[in-house]
């Protein structure tokens, strides 16, 4: 059977920034998932979004939430919002979050987290007894070779500087993407005799989930 392995070649990382402009939504299909149209909207599956404007007896379901794009087409975009024999309809708009691509980057590794155990043992219990707990998504770390003017890695300092929460979305080379928000805890300098400037492990702690798309 011939591998179905993919090469890490190619991965981008990017850092959420200003929101872009608004696109217009001209039709809704109520269901699970919600699929929105709207004519070349130029959206990418794991971009981050936030609806508003629609109508409808049931359009608070989707106005004012952030959404997460899948499953995208030329004209349309599918979100997990459930809104099965739902009434709502178009206009409204949906405005995408802005992207910098973090540079040079050079390796990573992460969503390490675990659930925890939560102990339902009673007296009735003929072993120990568990239940999985929140999820936990633990930490995403990546190294990249340092580049002090690129935007990117700008951003992710600053955050780190001012304890900001921030979007990150990992698009992967077979155009799976992991979006996830994350608070930067370190961001190390390396550097020596006849070697490339790095920052190497930086750690972002994700909060939340991890949306794959």
């Amino acid at each position: 059977m011939p591998s179905t392995a993919i090469s890490a070649q190619g991965s981008k990382l990017e850092i959420s920034s200003t929101a872009g402009a608004p696109k217009t939504i001209t039709g809704v299909a109520v269901g699970f998932p919600t699929i929105l149209t709207s004519a070349a909207h130029g959206l990418s599956n794991g971009d981050v979004t936030t609806l508003a404007g629609l109508t409808g007896a049931d359009a608070a379901l989707l106005n004012g939430q952030t959404v997460v794009v899948k499953y995208k087409g030329t004209n349309t975009i599918a979100v997990d919002i459930d809104t099965t024999g739902k009434t709502i309809t178009a206009a409204g708009t949906i405005t995408p979050l802005g992207w910098t691509k973090i540079e040079n980057l050079v390796s990573f590794k992460g969503f390490d987290g675990q659930a925890s155990e939560l102990d339902a043992t009673d007296m009735d219990s003929t072993a120990k007894e568990f239940l999985l707990g929140l999820q936990d998504w633990g930490s995403f770390t990546f190294d990249v070779n340092r580049d002090m003017n690129d935007a990117g890695q700008q951003a992710v300092d600053a955050s780190k500087r001012a304890g900001t929460k921030k979007t990150y979305k990992l698009t992967l080379p077979n155009n799976k993407t992991k979006t996830f928000d994350a608070y930067c805890k370190n961001s190390p300098l390396e550097g020596g005799v006849d070697q490339i400037l790095k920052t190497s492990g930086i750690t972002l702690r994700i909060t939340g989930d991890v949306v794959d798309a």
